[in-house]
């Protein structure tokens, strides 16, 4: 029998620890892949089996974080969701401001700063260090704030914040919240409902294993009525064979947040993906990495390096980040080694999954001390 390990070929010969950029490669995906191809070969176009296997990966997500698949958008990337979100918000009335924090990824800031041009008021709440205080958010949100755009967690240092905590201080306000979950999905549980959250974002090309060029976006169905994107296309349509060239129909639900022809081969490989992350179990997952990063952690500061994540476990997702004066050159020494890592600004990030154990620690912290003159 395969154990899950030996289900991505890449620890054959490297120590892979950079899940926060790209999950490894799994037999499933490649399997997947080749199911693809094999389909278009046999079939022609069958475009009805596609569609199928669209809603077949809508429905992946949907369990994933306990939403209805109605709820659900299937976009190519998280910025085609949250662009489609921003242009169906109002930023013409006194309800104006857009609250983000200044842990966000840059496609999200940047499509806010766009909605400027719209009447949108983008207030950053500034970070602390490695922590966002939440009164730095009870600050920044009031009766004006029209949406709180969040980043689960933060792809430069690793830092998770307090959604739940923040969710409930913007509705106290009145106010919207998206979170992008991209950095999180597949490695703690998510559930919509229990969180209240109005919009959450994410994609499969990290933890959930698959590839770029497929992402969700989750909308609450109780907005969906008043939410109209006009950023859109015709798989946004109620229906989407009419090809109807002289009205905009949006569908009823969250599909009206689609835009075109669907990444059909991505969605073979994210239903793959998905699947393996359910077969280990979320839960599992969690407590695994929590053993992993622990370790890491533990290693960095025995070693005398310069954590820049948070040590509280609880204020940090998958990914550990450490100091280099030179991450550049020591991402590539590392990688020379047989070591995949990854880098933003000044922080080496290293990010396992499920699929990793302590002695991949144990080879991380050892290339860290023998590139020392990189690190201190």
């Amino acid at each position: 029998m395969v154990s899950i390990r030996d289900r991505f070929p890449i620890f054959k010969s490297k120590i892979y620890m950079n899940s926060c950029s790209q999950g490894a490669l799994s037999i499933d995906v490649q399997d997947a892949y080749a199911n693809y191809l094999r389909d278009w070969d046999e079939k022609g176009a069958p475009w009805e089996y596609w569609g199928q296997q669209n809603e077949a990966a809508r429905h992946a997500f949907a369990g994933l974080v306990n939403a209805e698949p109605n709820e659900v958008a299937v976009t190519t990337s998280l910025s085609a969701g949250v662009s489609a979100l921003a242009s169906a918000l109002d930023f013409s009335g006194e309800r104006n401001k857009v609250v983000i924090s200044d842990f966000e990824f840059p496609t999200v800031a940047q499509i806010w700063h766009a909605q400027e041009a719209r009447g949108a008021k983008v207030v950053h709440v500034p970070a602390a260090g490695n922590i966002i205080p939440l009164s730095r958010f009870a600050d920044a949100i009031d009766e004006q704030t029209l949406i709180v755009s969040i980043s689960h967690v933060c792809f430069r240092n690793g830092t998770m914040l307090d959604i739940q905590a923040i969710i409930e201080m913007a509705h106290a306000k009145g106010a919207l919240v998206l979170v992008d979950s991209y950095q999180a999905l597949g490695t703690t549980p998510i559930d919509v409902k229990k969180l209240k959250v109005d919009f959450l974002a994410g994609g499969v090309l990290k933890y959930l294993l698959a590839s770029a060029g497929l992402a969700y976006l989750y909308v609450r169905k109780e907005l969906l009525a008043d939410l109209k994107p006009t950023a859109m296309g015709w798989f946004s349509q109620a229906n989407i064979f009419a090809m109807d060239i002289y009205a905009n129909t949006p569908h009823p639900t969250a599909r009206r947040f689609e835009s075109g022809t669907p990444p059909v081969p991505n969605t073979y490989a994210a239903v793959a993906g998905i699947k393996l992350v359910q077969q280990v179990g979320v839960e599992n997952i969690e407590r695994q990495l929590k053993v992993l990063t622990g370790a890491l952690k533990e290693g960095i500061m025995k070693r005398g390096f310069n954590l820049m994540s948070p040590v509280d476990p609880a204020k940090h997702g998958a990914m550990i980040t450490v100091r280099s004066h030179k991450v550049d050159l020591l991402t590539k020494w590392l990688a020379n080694d047989g070591i995949i890592v990854s880098h933003r600004d000044d922080n080496l990030r290293i990010s396992p999954h499920f699929y990793n154990d302590l002695h991949d620690v144990d080879c991380v912290i050892d290339g860290l001390s023998k590139y020392r003159e990189l690190m201190v």
